[in-house]
């Protein structure tokens, strides 16, 4: 599979249901990383995934330290509205892992300390909103990997 999702910590069941559908129609795998603000058997969340969460390529990890210890070594790339370096400027590669943070606070310090040369954000031109929505945010990142790992994509 060409990228990796990971949603560390995800709060809102439609995001994670529309992220999951996301992953099924670029080919990507879903990682979950718990706690979730929510139950996996929530009705919103397979709402929004329609009936294709059954076919999502997913793992679920019980915390972060259990998936930076299983993925160690992996090519990552952090999206935070900390970051300093444009999500444009990722040098995608064949499984790379995407990871997010949860909807109301991101990526926790610890982690965009530990990662701050892999550290990327979305451009955002207004001062009025503080970030995008998560699952806006995982499909512009996704579809310009993409982009980049297959420029003849139609």
């Amino acid at each position: 599979m060409p990228l990796n999702i990971v949603l560390i910590e995800p709060e809102i069941p439609m995001n994670t249901g529309n992220i999951g559908r996301l992953s099924l129609a670029s080919g990507s795998k879903l990682h979950l990383v718990k706690p979730f603000g929510f139950e996996l058997s929530d009705k919103r969340l397979k709402r929004a995934g329609l009936d294709y969460w059954k076919h999502i390529s997913l793992t679920i990890y019980e915390n972060s330290d259990e998936f930076f210890n299983i993925n160690k070594g992996k090519q990552m790339a952090f999206m935070s509205s900390h970051g300093t370096k444009d999500y444009l400027s990722i040098d995608f590669e064949d499984d790379m892992f995407l990871i997010f943070g949860k909807e109301s606070v991101g990526l926790a310090k610890s982690i965009t300390e530990k990662n701050e040369t892999k550290l990327f954000k979305i451009p955002i031109h207004s001062p009025h909103i503080r970030s995008l929505n998560l699952a806006n945010a995982v499909s512009v990142v996704v579809y310009e990997g993409l982009r980049q790992l297959n420029p003849n994509m139609h």
